[in-house]
């Protein structure tokens, strides 16, 4: 599927608030709700728009602590390594990378001794480097 300029903006706006009604939607863009419908279910059933999601703010949720973990895994044992991480609960997201390590993941934990805890119950499958977040800079996705 080829996007073209309102399918673009349609998305830009949509990835700003995805609960937009289609009349508002429609009224930023500059048309019919009806023809904004029929845009975004095509999208859809192109697989362009994957879903709509809720984002959560984890301290509020009990999760002040974030952190960015590099894991390299050991002795080839990505199945298991990937079996255990889809059973966290914590894991916002894990994604396979190139370069010095394998993985890298965001987590949101209650506090540092669960860091801790998380990286020793792993210590059996991977290496692992940990960066705390402090603060989030604001960006915008743009098409």
């Amino acid at each position: 599927m080829h996007l073209d300029a309102k399918d673009k903006q349609i998305l830009n706006q949509l990835n700003q608030n995805s609960r937009l009604s289609m009349r508002e939607l429609g009224r930023i863009v500059g048309m019919s709700s009806p023809a904004v419908t029929e845009r975004i279910k095509q999208m859809e059933s192109f697989g362009v728009i994957k879903g709509y999601h809720l984002q959560i703010d984890y301290e509020k949720a009990g999760y002040p602590v974030s952190c960015i973990i590099e894991a390299t895994v050991k002795n080839g044992q990505y199945d298991l390594f990937k079996k255990r991480i889809e059973q966290q609960t914590n894991v916002e997201y894990c994604h396979r990378i190139a370069g010095q390590a394998c993985y890298m993941m965001k987590l949101h934990f209650e506090g540092l001794t669960e860091i801790e805890g998380f990286i020793n119950d792993f210590s059996d499958l991977a290496q692992t480097v940990t960066h705390v977040i402090f603060s989030n800079v604001e960006t915008k996705q743009h098409f």
